[in-house]
């Protein structure tokens, strides 16, 4: 029966998108919240200037509003609906924020928010699920102490919030690699390993309205796109991500699943590392893609490119940890 209540939920989920998002994209125009885009990103953006942003709400609004219609609401899901709602919040904020200004919510500010959010989220993982450490593929369980588990929890949580805001950079892009990702957590929702990890029904139902909605979303955010997913998405939904991970025991394979988002968020650390110490650039730009477009890549080839490399990873992140599961 849960194979038929994931197809129900991402269809519900992707017809709510593909029918409210034209009505949400003229509000959004007659409200004047169109996306100042910044000055020293690559040129063949400024068309894009204008553009609805704040199109993550929708599709926070659409999980919450299934989710809590479908009755899915548990321990699993808490968290990570929650942690959707409170970084949801912060995005909406910097959204508006940047249409008025062309400026957005200054960085510190938003990271004590994200780390505030995340520390909740991994205390209440922490108690609720009496994690003692995290699953290392072919290794097994390295065990913490509490105070240094919560820590690396919300390390991840804000750190892949960040990667996934960087990469909602092109048309498109953010939004079908996160599909990719939440299909193989998903996937992992469904398992049962013996003495470690029960199969979490709920929390696959989560996921599927998460790739509905995205699915929906993207109807109308592929290049040339009609509305930008905006911080409300790409925070909200990249922490998220690594909520769902957390509840699943699997968060290091998070590395893997999420290869296009660690490169992405790298590629920022390492130029600027490299500008600062040695003088010199790795990079044209950073973020990666942007590279990718100053170097000829046309913005629908790095974006499929990119797709392809997070499907990929997604099947090599289910297929360590389907190795690792005795008797599968």
């Amino acid at each position: 029966m849960t194979f038929a209540q994931m197809v129900i939920a991402l269809l519900l989920a992707f017809i709510g998108m593909v029918l409210l998002a034209p009505i949400y994209i003229n509000l959004l125009q007659r409200l004047g919240f169109g996306k100042q885009i910044r000055t020293d990103g690559p040129q063949s953006h400024y068309g894009k200037a204008g553009t609805p942003t704040m199109g993550g709400m929708l599709v926070v609004g659409v999980v919450l509003f299934l989710a809590m219609a479908l009755r899915i609401e548990d321990a699993g899901t808490l968290t990570p609906m929650l942690t959707l709602v409170g970084v949801g919040i912060l995005g909406a904020i910097d959204d508006f924020v940047n249409v008025r200004t062309g400026i957005g919510m200054r960085g510190r500010w938003k990271l004590v928010w994200q780390t505030v959010v995340a520390i909740l989220a991994a205390f209440y993982i922490w108690s609720h699920f009496n994690l003692t450490g995290i699953n290392i593929p072919f290794v097994g369980q390295f065990v913490l102490a509490p105070e240094l588990l919560i820590v690396f929890i919300a390390f991840v949580i804000v750190g892949t919030s960040n990667a996934v805001n960087l990469t909602d950079g092109l048309d498109g892009l953010a939004g079908g690699v996160l599909i990719f990702s939440f299909v193989a957590y998903l996937l992992i929702s469904l398992v049962e390993i013996e003495d470690l990890k029960a199969a979490q029904p709920n929390l696959a139902i989560f996921c599927a309205l998460v790739i509905g909605a995205l699915m929906g979303f993207l109807w109308f955010n592929v290049h040339p796109a009609q509305i930008f997913m905006g911080d409300s998405g790409a925070l909200s939904l990249g922490a998220t991500l690594a909520v769902v991970a957390t509840v699943n025991g699997q968060l290091p394979l998070l590395a893997v699943i999420g290869i296009v988002f660690f490169a992405v968020i790298m590629s920022v650390v390492l130029q600027v590392l490299s500008f600062r110490f040695l003088g010199r650039r790795i990079f044209r730009i950073a973020p990666l893609h942007h590279h990718f477009e100053l170097i000829g890549w046309a913005e629908e080839k790095i974006t499929l490119r990119f797709w392809i490399v997070a499907a990929l990873a997604g099947l090599l992140g289910v297929s360590i940890f389907v190795t690792g599961v005795p008797g599968l």
